[in-house]
């Protein structure tokens, strides 16, 4: 069985990752990085943590407009499925690369499968909600992290392959949460003591390309009287610059992590502050409170849980938010066990 899997942002190499360690050991897969994000950190080191080979092909295309930007990754994919003719092309998530994948595909009638099948914030203004509802409709494999997306794939009329998997994002935390304990200085580089500071990232277009939430979001760093850890994605970075605020001295912003370091700090902090989805169900298993500074959540089990919190961009909201939070007496198991990234080559294998 040869499976081409498509990837084009960090996220999606952590998640790739986890199902590559399992279908590599009796399979074929080649790697496919559209370069939809360039990320510095994405050297040899970076899948050396990840414990997978860097991507056998690199299409380049690079950040532009969402139409300019798909179309060039429509071309490079279309190419490289015409020379491979795979039994499956593997999708996941909800970017542009996930699209792309998805409907070059379906126009060489090959096969899709989807991981993270189902999510849904009901925002349409939001680019990745048209990415995932457009990608699950072209779908034959729909690989669901929660009965909740099952439900959302019936409710919209889609029932036949669809599997409740689990998330491969437990295997991959998992597995960086081992490597990161024995690997990561983060704590002593960055001069910080476990359970003493905050976390934040954020990186949603929602959030950067609107200056009165990203402002919120900011003021509400600066409001807070305990230190806050920034890691600051590049467009993040770009727009604060833009905008001339500047930040209090307690709000340490630091250039973007590697995966094994970012675990670190997650499962070391009092609490984080982020619109990632990833790192909010990274921090329920971690057992870290989540303040997601969205007015959605694709994840709403953890927020049912009473782990996560949605204040959105509103600077006094967020503030109560961290100051009042109550940690639950439960922690309910959500998402499955780290065992997703074998049911899905399993049944990729089933279903060939």
């Amino acid at each position: 069985m040869k499976v081409v899997s498509i990837v084009g942002a960090r996220p999606q190499f952590i998640k790739a990752a986890a199902v590559s360690r399992v279908l590599r050991k009796n399979y074929t897969e080649v790697l496919v990085h559209t370069g939809q994000h360039y990320d510095a950190n994405m050297s040899a080191v970076f899948f050396e943590e990840l414990g997978i080979p860097e991507p056998e092909m690199n299409l380049g295309v690079g950040s532009g407009p969402h139409g300019e930007q798909t179309g060039a990754m429509l071309t490079g994919i279309e190419k490289v499925l015409q020379a491979e003719r795979p039994h499956w092309v593997l999708v996941y998530g909800d970017t542009n690369s996930t699209l792309a994948g998805a409907l070059a595909a379906a126009k060489l009638h090959i096969p899709v499968a989807h991981v993270e099948a189902g999510l849904r914030s009901f925002n349409r203004a939001m680019p990745e909600e048209v990415n995932r509802v457009v990608t699950d409709h072209l779908s034959a494999l729909l690989f669901c992290p929660s009965q909740t997306a099952v439900d959302n794939l019936g409710a919209e009329g889609v029932t036949k392959g669809v599997y409740l998997v689990g998330d491969v994002m437990a295997e991959a935390l998992a597995f960086a949460s081992e490597r990161a304990r024995g690997r990561s200085n983060a704590l002593r580089r960055l001069g910080l003591t476990e359970g003493g500071y905050l976390l934040a990232t954020v990186h949603r277009a929602e959030n950067t390309d609107d200056a009165s939430r990203l402002h919120g979001i900011l003021q509400a760093f600066d409001a807070l009287d305990e230190p806050v850890v920034f890691p600051a994605h590049p467009r993040t970075r770009i727009a604060i610059e833009a905008s001339g605020y500047s930040l209090a001295p307690h709000v340490k912003v630091i250039e973007p992590l590697g995966y094994l370091e970012m675990v670190m700090l997650e499962q070391s902090a009092r609490m984080i502050l982020t619109d990632s989805g990833g790192i909010q169900k990274e921090a329920y298993w971690l057992g870290v409170p989540c303040v997601t500074l969205r007015d959605e959540t694709e994840w709403v089990e953890t927020v049912q849980a009473g782990w996560n919190v949605l204040p959105g961009a509103d600077t006094k909201r967020i503030v109560l938010a961290v100051r009042s939070f109550t940690r639950p007496a439960a922690h309910p198991p959500l998402y499955g066990d780290d065992q997703a990234p074998g049911r899905i080559v399993g049944l990729l294998e089933t279903e060939a």
